[in-house]
């Protein structure tokens, strides 16, 4: 009786061990057989849209990129799990292997990028691209299209064979969109010639330009304004000018006065303006600023050509001075200044020689004296030109060297400068005379 009972019992805890076993299992099996199903995708492909980032008004003549998002908007529709499944490894709305290219269309513009590869672009993401575009200087004023084309391959369909064999369906699609680009009504600018005349280092001139509005927009009310660029030496005296209407592709003349310092080069320096009027809308509108060159011409230099003055110890005398101007540009009433320095004195220190054309010589006179104990070597006198600009400015040249070279005075000069010897000459003149006539009053008696 007990060992039936004894075999009862375990026939039940091996029962028991079995159910046991049997339920992991069958837990296990149902934790596993999610793991063989697959999902199926089904969508309407992908769904793009573009459009221009930020601003899409654009100004004539400008050198731009503009900057397109891309967004892709494609949805899947239906997410099917079937046992035994495979999943595809790409999605039915992604845009793959993208390829963008901007066209001009009928816009005034040149598109300078080539089409641009982007890659893949999934459902619900967006990519920017930029191309660089060149607005035509002469753009009329118009709302523009830039078509956008689009070239991309989606996954059409999957078809599964046996367990584990996938085909994929591509298919290639192309898409035009069209990117709305506004040119503005403005006015442009463009020196077409510059004249500076008489323009030099150190004067006040003017300078002549002509201006034209190549732009799409006539100016109201226009003022022109001329300004100093950075350091440049080319600075102007009087900045506006009032011009009034300034209708496109018309050329008005201007004048300004401008002073050039002196330590500008004979070179080309720039200057900027800019123009300032009302537009169509009577709104106060600048004008981008244009750079360009001025021509200056160098100083406007004297050079002594004249042989070196020669004098002695105790001279006085007029010497001569020959000047040459050797700028290229003529000078008005001008008059040459010598500064004496010790042995030198000078009694007239000033000549007036008038007019010198570019290259033009003339000579000037001065009243100078030299120590009689003067050093016998050579000096170097400074000396200026005062003269007018091209304007009736007064002016002055930099300092110009001339030469005096102090010499031994000749037997006849050194006794023609002593007094004492001049006395003693004449009275010995004198004797000789009296001796003389004494001697022949003798001889006749």
């Amino acid at each position: 009786m007990d060992e039936h009972l004894k075999n009862i019992g375990m026939r039940a805890t091996i029962l028991k061990t079995s159910l046991k076993v049997l339920a992991i299992l069958v837990i296990l099996m149902g934790i596993a057989a999610p793991a063989m199903a697959g999902e199926r995708f089904v969508s309407g492909g992908p769904n793009l849209t573009a459009a221009i980032l930020g601003s899409n008004d654009f100004s004539p003549g400008e050198d731009i990129t503009i900057p397109v998002t891309i967004q892709n908007s494609g949805l899947l529709e239906y997410v099917f799990t079937y046992p035994n499944q495979m999943t595809a490894a790409d999605l039915p709305n992604t845009a793959k292997l993208m390829t963008v290219t901007l066209g001009p269309g009928d816009a005034p513009v040149t598109i300078k990028s080539d089409p641009q590869l982007l890659g893949d672009l999934a459902g619900g993401r967006n990519t920017v691209v930029n191309f660089k575009v060149k607005i035509a200087p002469d753009a009329p004023h118009e709302t523009y299209n830039l078509p956008l084309t689009i070239r991309y391959t989606y996954l059409m369909r999957a078809d599964q064979y046996g367990t584990d064999v996938l085909q994929y369906f591509y298919k290639e699609r192309e898409e035009t969109r069209n990117l709305p680009v506004r040119i503005r009504p403005e006015v442009l600018l463009d020196v077409t010639s510059v004249g500076s005349g008489d323009l030099n280092a150190g004067t006040t001139g003017y300078l002549n330009i002509r201006l034209k509005n190549t732009g799409n927009e006539d100016g109201r009310e226009s003022i022109v304004k001329l300004v100093q660029t950075g350091n440049s030496p080319v600075v102007p005296v009087a900045s506006n000018v009032y011009i009034g209407d300034f209708p496109k592709n018309f050329t008005v003349p201007l004048q300004y006065k401008v002073y050039v310092s002196r330590d500008a080069e004979a070179l080309s320096y720039p200057v900027n303006i800019s123009v300032t009027y009302k537009n169509r809308d009577w709104d106060i509108v600048t004008t981008d600023t244009v750079t360009f060159g001025v021509p200056v011409g160098g100083k406007i230099a004297f050079t002594v050509v004249s042989p070196p003055v020669q004098m002695s110890p105790g001279e006085r005398k007029v010497i001569a001075v020959t000047y040459r101007n050797t700028g290229t540009t003529g000078v008005n009433s001008a008059q040459a200044r010598i500064f004496t320095v010790d042995p030198f004195t000078s009694s007239d220190d000033t000549s007036y020689f008038g007019d010198l054309a570019p290259g033009m010589e003339k000579t000037a006179h001065f009243d100078i004296t030299a120590d009689p104990g003067a050093t016998v070597k050579d000096y170097g006198l400074d000396s200026e030109i005062m003269y007018r600009d091209a304007l009736n400015n007064d002016q002055v040249s930099d300092r110009v060297k001339l030469t005096v070279q102090v010499t031994p005075s000749s037997l006849v000069k050194q006794v023609s400068s002593n007094p004492y010897a001049i006395v003693i000459i004449v009275i010995i003149i004198v004797a000789a005379l009296y001796f003389g006539v004494i001697r022949r009053r003798k001889k006749s008696r």
